[in-house]
């Protein structure tokens, strides 16, 4: 995966536009850097954005018995969550946080002190 990327994954508990971490990284790769983990990279995660949910392909599922006249056929379709890549945070950095706005102030809200 790499930031900008949108993948789905199972279906997740989240609303659409809420943001996800995932923590469970196996390996972070970038160009001759190389981490694997024994079996994740402790302090590693994915920040992700939920774009909503949709239904995956089709699955038929058929059974059939021969010599008793029985057969049935039924179809699944899963949903899934699709999930845009916002960023990878490597274990050690702190996570950009979200610049904040500049509170504004109204106008003869400051008092003069003479």
């Amino acid at each position: 995966m790499s930031p900008g990327q949108a993948i789905e994954v199972e279906r997740l508990s989240v609303t659409e536009g809420s943001s996800v971490e995932l923590g469970n990284v196996l390996c972070i790769a970038d160009g001759d850097k190389v981490m694997l983990g024994t079996p994740a990279v402790e302090g590693a995660k994915v920040i992700a954005t939920s774009q909503g949910e949709k239904k995956g392909d089709k699955v038929v599922v058929f059974r059939y018995k021969p010599k008793v006249r029985y057969s049935i056929r039924n179809g699944h379709r899963q949903l899934h969550t699709r999930l845009l890549i916002e960023r990878i945070v490597e274990p050690g950095a702190t996570p950009e946080q979200p610049a904040k706005k500049p509170s504004r102030r109204r106008k003869g809200a400051i008092k003069d002190g003479t």
